[in-house]
């Protein structure tokens, strides 16, 4: 299986509503997530599912992606996991007792690299930028990192192979 963990796009400081939870994508953040969403589609590495934090910035961030690649399409629309607005380890436990080809998580910080971390069993060492993605191979309890996508570049850096 493979998953795909993001970080939600470049966001307003506040919210009219005054609540963090309401902050929206700004315009910049807007495009660099469609940026992101094409540049995986060119690379093949389309989600076939997404899951996202209910926050408004990492919903809007999941429903980019899902229309840039055409994830409606293909099977349905973006699901919305309040877990994922804190924590998420769950949702990887339950991916890996029923996997789902092609996830993909979208949340927040500090809660992705911690994910990254709980997946790779050591610190990540990269800033988990906005809008980043980060690719991973699940078998069972296997995790293997596959590649990073840093959207201030727009390239992939894939794990190195090992003979």
């Amino acid at each position: 299986m493979k998953l795909y963990l993001m970080r939600h796009g470049i966001a307003h400081d506040s919210a009219e509503s005054g609540l963090d939870a309401d902050r929206a994508l700004t315009p910049k953040g807007r495009d660099r997530v469609r940026d992101v969403a094409a540049y995986l589609l060119r690379e093949a590495e389309v989600p076939l599912h997404i899951v996202s934090s209910p926050l408004v910035r990492a919903l809007q961030t999941a429903e980019i992606v899902a229309a840039t690649t055409a994830v409606r399409d293909r099977a349905g629309s973006v699901t919305v996991r309040r877990e994922l607005a804190a924590g998420g380890l769950a949702i990887v436990d339950e991916l890996r007792a029923k996997p789902m080809k092609r996830t993909m998580l979208v949340g927040h910080e500090p809660d992705m690299s911690m994910l990254a971390s709980h997946l790779l069993g050591t610190l990540l060492h990269v800033p988990f930028g906005k809008a980043m993605v980060i690719g991973f191979s699940l078998d069972g309890a296997d995790a293997k990192f596959r590649f990073i996508l840093d959207p201030t570049e727009l390239r992939i850096r894939r794990a190195e192979k090992r003979s």
